[in-house]
């Protein structure tokens, strides 16, 4: 176990003081939406952007047919959130939450209560958890496997990766990793689990048939998040302190090269067509950044810096490649971006402090709960 969690406390305490302008809001209820909020539309789109706001101790939807947001409480304070593949779930990971008065405005302030997996109905934010599962220390992010069976969670406080049965609603393994483990993601063809250890510089390649480590990639300062090309050839990891992006060839498992980009980099999420990256620069304590990066994959240069919303955070494409949405935490938006023309059509308000971004294609919901 690493000394300390200095690494993602100077990432929590960077995002906490970026927004220290809306502490008003949190000591109140949340306010009715915007009027003008709920009927923004964004063109010829469909599905579900739905975003992790820590500091709001919420989950926001936004419907993108219709422009309409709804933001509802949840029992955590949570970093991240994940759509099953299949649609018919929503799962969100993070500490306990806080009250909001007395020791309110610090959505990480230490609890005595473990981190929680928490499945909500993405049809339904209302009718609150379906499911509440203890995971560990820090709960960082989650991804789930094509099943939707197994979910798989980095604890940050714990250096490790655990997998959670979706049915049982237990946690079935723990998996070591490098020093402060954060962003995942699962190879697009199942078979491996590629880890971003913050405070390890490095990241962990898990094996999916034995859910073992099986090597630990240096790849440079404060790694926080990868990001696979569709054919899973090559992952893009963002490397906070150094304002770049290191690129791995997954059939050696070495970094092959290093693209600069804005300041502060924090998630990375591949075109589905695989053309392009975008990257989320967030910035400093004191300067947050309001851009993202396009990374052309072929030539692996920057080919466009396109202006968010501050504190450019989370990144999630929808599934035709057309938009892409990021999360602004210290504005409490998400900033909506045509792919086609490389600018951002609409900035849309979300609940306090947006971490973590997924997008749902509109589906129909089936009746179907895991562990029914």
């Amino acid at each position: 176990m690493m000394q300390g969690s200095s690494g993602m406390m100077q990432m929590q305490s960077m995002q906490m003081n970026m927004v220290q302008t809306m502490k008003g809001q949190l000591m109140q209820p949340m306010p009715a939406a915007d009027p003008q909020q709920q009927t923004r539309m964004i063109p010829g789109a469909s599905g579900t952007v739905y975003t992790a706001d820590e500091l709001g101790q919420s989950v926001s939807a936004i419907d993108l047919a219709s422009g309409a947001v709804e933001t509802v409480p949840v029992p955590i304070a949570p970093h991240n959130v994940q759509v099953t593949a299949d649609g018919n779930f929503l799962l969100a990971v993070g500490e306990p939450a806080m009250a909001r008065h007395g020791i309110a405005n610090d959505a990480h302030a230490a609890t005595d209560g473990e981190g929680l997996l928490v499945v909500l109905d993405p049809f339904d934010l209302t009718a609150g958890p379906l499911a509440s599962i203890a995971v560990g220390e820090h709960p960082a992010h989650v991804v789930v496997d094509q099943t939707g069976r197994h979910a798989f969670v980095s604890l940050s406080g714990e250096d490790a990766v655990v997998v959670v049965d979706l049915e049982a609603h237990v946690v079935d393994r723990k998996i070591e990793t490098g020093d402060y483990p954060h962003g995942l993601r699962i190879s697009p063809d199942g078979s491996t689990i590629y880890v971003a250890n913050v405070e390890g510089d490095s990241v962990s390649v898990i094996d999916m048939s034995t859910l073992d480590e099986v090597v630990r990639v240096p790849v440079g300062d404060a790694p926080v998040q990868v990001g696979f090309t569709p054919d899973g050839s090559q992952v893009f990891v963002s490397l906070r302190n150094e304002d770049r992006i290191a690129v791995i060839d997954s059939a050696t498992r070495e970094v092959t090269s290093r693209i600069e980009v804005g300041p502060g980099p924090i998630q990375v999420h591949v075109t589905p067509d695989g053309q392009s990256v975008y990257v989320a620069n967030q910035g400093s304590e004191l300067q947050p950044n309001d851009t993202v990066s396009v990374i052309d994959v072929a030539s692996e240069t920057v080919i466009d810096t396109i202006n968010t919303g501050a504190g450019a955070h989370g990144v999630s494409v929808s599934g035709d490649g057309r938009y892409v949405f990021v999360t602004n935490i210290a504005d409490s938006s998400v900033s909506v971006i045509d792919t086609g023309t490389r600018t951002v059509i609409a900035d849309i308000p979300v609940g306090a402090g947006p971490n973590g971004v997924t997008f749902r294609e509109g589906i129909i919901p089936t009746e179907m709960m895991p562990g029914d």
